[in-house]
């Protein structure tokens, strides 16, 4: 399978995970959010930007869900799992604005 040809499939692969979590009993407060913004999401044809915009929109997700785990969670490798996901997944959603501003 060719690279241009997979990227077709993460919006269908985002979309499903978001979908499974939403289904998922005991799933985080607020992460059904995500599923109707990505499912309304108009896709733009230009694989690069499309990739780019969903994965800003997973991570911004992803963030949610670390930030209410520091909150509430009574892990200590749970939150410091959280913490990682928050410092690293800030830093690509800013790679990603970079990114999507320079390429309008």
């Amino acid at each position: 399978m060719k690279f241009r040809n997979a990227f077709r499939l993460i919006p269908a692969l985002l979309l499903f995970s978001v979908g499974v979590l939403a289904q998922t009993p005991g799933a985080m407060p607020g992460n059904t959010s995500a599923k109707p913004a990505m499912g309304n999401m108009a896709m733009s044809g230009d694989s690069d930007k499309d990739f780019a915009m969903m994965m800003k929109m997973h991570h911004q997700k992803a963030l949610e869900m670390a930030k209410k785990e520091l909150a509430d969670g009574k892990s200590p490798q749970m939150k410091a799992m959280a913490q990682k996901i928050v410092d690293s997944q800030t830093k690509e959603i800013a790679e990603f604005d970079k990114w999507l501003a320079a390429h309008p």
